[in-house]
């Protein structure tokens, strides 16, 4: 298939709101693949390739100088072999091999199918054909039940596995895929609610657990081989030499576990997130030395136990062998169907430190991959006024549109030089009639503009959610909001009431 059939795919995908049509384009094009270009493809639509990061970024991209194709003669298979290219290239002189094979490939390519492969590269497609979209397109296109198609891409771990399997065999394979000891699956999520109570009342009797503000993390073992995976599957086992030796300490030969790790103080206090994090992207130190961050983990889940899957288990079930092969290392919380032992778990939760608690209802099973109503979280939720210091350009469906918001804090003190200092960016919780509304009230009051962005003066205060802080050397106040999204605007507001540095600040464990 020619990229530009993909391509047109996604403009399809992205133009519309409608679930059924987006399922309908992506059907249409992937049951026009080849079997060799299934996986490549399935890739490119969820900004995901098969190669994984590439060690190509904005600034690299952004910089290169080429003269576009007029005419669409590339393919996927093409397009899947520069991307080997680009991954393979390491050590001396891999830059320069990075920038001719992009150069290459983007002389390639039209003006439209490079400004795809760029933001699939990016991972920044922003179509809107999440992952559930694309696999009921899977199964529309294989003519295969969703509910099996969906089942088969959690225990694989592997949208595009799935796709191949779907696609191109039998759906008694594709009905065999299963639990592997060793091969990650993808985790099972939880919803939101405001309390405790309010998420007891939703699920009746259930396991009232904290919420550690750590790193997902999932640990499978076949003997004395163990692997831990993160949230999007990646293998960090190299990385986390602690947690294998737990787990290689468990009365089990074969296990896969659910859980979180994450690193303590002196006082078996959480540390900052960065601090567990800092293990996740940087090589293990050989050295360790006094400033070595020790990661503990925690499990809430077991999936599997010597031969015995346990996904379609109660989670009551799940608990109590959970309570015999790891006691230590069992995340703490209490049975209950009583709100005021739920509130008061959380209390206790927040007041160690932690995030706050997910009620599990007793029954439950393991929904692999799905964010259903069993698990439901509760967390407080932060909000503050802060005012925009400038607004990005939008592109795919926010295309013509200022998203974007960089945010700033005010500087009360001065020790940051006064006025107001950058602490991140945000694009989430903006409607439509938001961004409409900033795309004509931002460049009429803009003191600047550069590539893409837009500069005003700090006049607009808005009002911000956030889970919370985290420190950072991205920004000149140390720190960066965590999951900010927009509530409102507050046209009542004046910037001098705007909330300061010196509070956010304030929010930072240690």
């Amino acid at each position: 298939m020619l990229l530009a059939d993909l391509v047109e795919t996604v403009d399809a995908v992205t133009a519309t709101r409608s679930r059924l049509a987006k399922v309908d384009a992506l059907a249409s094009a992937l049951s026009r693949l080849e079997p060799d270009e299934i996986r490549p493809a399935v890739g490119f639509l969820t900004a995901s390739p098969r190669q994984g990061r590439l060690g190509v970024g904005w600034r690299t991209l952004s910089s290169l100088d080429a003269q576009h194709s007029t005419a669409s003669t590339l393919t996927i298979g093409e397009v899947d072999v520069a991307l080997d290219d680009l991954a393979e290239a390491s050590g001396a002189g891999s830059v320069a091999a990075r920038g001719d094979a992009l150069r290459a490939l983007a002389q390639r390519a039209t003006r439209a199918e490079w400004d795809f492969v760029s933001r699939v590269i990016l991972g920044e497609l922003r179509t809107g054909a999440l992952e559930g979209v694309l696999l009921d397109a899977i199964a529309r296109a294989s003519d295969r039940p969703a509910e099996v198609v969906r089942r088969a891409a959690m225990l694989s771990g592997d949208l595009g596995d799935t796709a191949v399997i779907a696609l191109t065999q039998t759906p008694e394979e594709l009905e065999a895929v299963g639990l592997v000891v060793g091969r990650a699956v993808l985790p099972m999520l939880a919803s939101t609610a405001a309390t405790a109570t309010e998420a007891v009342a939703s699920v009746g009797e259930a396991s009232v657990e904290y919420k550690l503000d750590g790193a997902r993390i999932q640990v499978h073992r076949h003997g004395d081989d163990v692997h831990i995976f993160t949230r999007n599957l990646a293998d960090i086992t190299h990385r986390l030499p602690e947690v294998v030796e737990v787990v290689r300490g468990m009365p089990v030969t074969d296990v896969i576990l659910d859980g979180e790790t994450l690193a303590l103080d002196e006082n078996d206090a959480p540390r900052p997130f960065q601090d567990t994090m800092s293990r996740f992207g940087a090589a293990l130190r050989q050295a360790q030395g006094p400033d070595f961050t020790v990661l503990h983990p925690w499990f809430f889940d077991v999936l599997h136990v010597d031969g015995r899957d346990l996904l379609d288990e109660p989670l009551r079930v799940r608990r109590d062998e959970l309570g015999r092969i790891a006691p230590a290392h069992r995340i703490p919380g209490e049975v209950t169907s009583d709100p005021d032992v739920a509130e008061r778990v959380s209390a206790d939760a927040l007041a160690a430190g932690h995030e706050g608690v997910v009620v599990k209802a007793i029954d439950s099973t393991y929904a692999a991959g799905r964010r259903g109503s069993s698990w439901i979280k509760v967390k407080p939720v932060h909000t503050f006024d802060l005012v925009v210091l400038a607004a990005e350009w939008g592109y795919g469906r926010r295309s013509g549109w200022l998203s974007n918001l960089h945010l700033g804090a005010r500087d009360e003190t001065g020790e940051f030089g006064g006025g107001f200092v950058m602490v991140g960016k945000t694009f989430k919780g903006l409607t439509d009639a938001l961004l409409t509304w900033q795309t004509e009230r931002f460049p009429e009051i803009a003191v600047d503009e550069t590539p893409g962005t837009v500069w005003l003066p700090p006049e607009i205060v808005v009002e911000i959610a956030i889970d919370g802080v985290q420190r950072s050397t991205r920004y000149p106040g140390g720190l960066a909001l965590r999951f900010a999204r927009v509530k409102r605007y507050r046209d009542d507001k004046r910037p001098a009431e705007a909330d300061t540095i010196q509070t956010l600040r304030g929010m930072l464990r240690g």
